[in-house]
């Protein structure tokens, strides 16, 4: 039986505030979101975790967390940039930004022998995620199907109050079974509602209340990594004549192309954990009470590892 790994998504840590040395921390002693991620993980069973980075950013990451954390978990690196890519295609001029989530797994496929969890490093998800993946990962097995999981989040548990946001929107089956999933990059509060615009702002499209959205945890056997390589030569054909400097391989796309060819089941395990992130500076001080507010209920112990100063 082998032990799912942790894939932590870091390529992008830091953008918003000029780099990782510049992220605020969330905790009373100095940590970041990752830190508490990292501790539900472990708590919840991972042993290995891969970290994907960018090679500019990789002395600042391991001095912020990479090396702490190889002294509690086996700890391995990927790097996503723009480039390489397939044989016969070339990076278009002006685009520096790599190409999306989908890419971002496949930039970890030497790396990556066991079904393992994808998450974002800069959200915070609640220890029950963490188990329920886990926990699936480490029994599930492919058969006729590819048998992958995510763990889906009450919209309205997942929003900020100081701009937009891009969730994956998912419809479920009766019985938990992920039907469809629909990405979308602009979602705001308005007038009590959720909604989503993709024309800019011209109109609005309101979510119904309650509905289940992907926080990009998921939870995969190594068969993805063959539909995603498979797959991204046809996204590039696409991406380079039609938007070659913003175009993206979202990893939700992917599977929603897999569900509608019939090739792989997804189980929703659903948390009842508000979501926390820092996607604008005005968010860190909901996400610092929220942490405050769980070591006094002492889901986190004042000290996260034995040895932190």
């Amino acid at each position: 039986m082998k032990e799912p790994i942790l894939v932590v998504m870091a390529a992008g840590m830091g953008s918003r505030y000029g780099g990782p040395k510049q992220i605020d921390p969330v905790g009373d002693n100095g940590e970041i979101i990752i830190d508490f991620s990292l501790f539900d993980a472990v708590n919840a069973g991972f042993k290995k975790v891969v970290f994907l980075i960018k090679k500019s950013i990789e002395t600042d990451f391991k001095e912020i967390i990479g090396d702490r954390m190889s002294k509690i978990m086996d700890v391995k690196y990927a790097y996503q940039e723009v480039s390489p890519l397939p044989e016969g295609y070339r990076v278009p001029q002006g685009r520096d930004k790599p190409w999306g989530t989908a890419h971002a797994i496949l930039c970890c496929r030497d790396v990556i022998d066991a079904p393992f969890a994808v998450i974002n490093a800069d959200d915070y998800y609640g220890g029950d995620a963490f188990r329920l993946i886990y926990n699936y990962l480490l029994h599930s097995r492919d058969d006729e199907l590819y048998r992958y999981a995510m763990v889906g989040y009450t919209l309205e548990n997942t929003l900020t109050d100081y701009g937009h946001v891009a969730r994956g929107v998912c419809v479920a089956t009766p019985d938990g079974f992920l039907k469809d999933i629909h990405e979308r990059t602009h979602i705001e509060k308005r007038a009590g509602l959720a909604q989503y615009t993709e024309d800019g702002g011209k109109t609005w499209v309101t979510i119904p209340k309650g509905s289940i959205v992907s926080m990009n945890l998921w939870g995969f056997s190594e068969t993805i990594l063959g539909e995603i390589t498979d797959r991204f030569p046809p996204f590039l054909d696409n991406a380079l004549s039609g938007n070659p400097l913003k175009a993206e391989f979202f990893l939700p796309t992917v599977v929603d192309e897999l569900l509608k060819s019939g090739k792989a089941s997804v189980k929703v395990l659903q948390s009842p954990d508000k979501w926390f992130g820092v996607t604008y500076r005005e968010d860190k001080p909901v996400v610092v009470e929220a942490i405050r507010r769980m070591r006094k209920q002492v889901i986190y112990p004042d000290k996260l590892w034995e040895g932190d100063e």
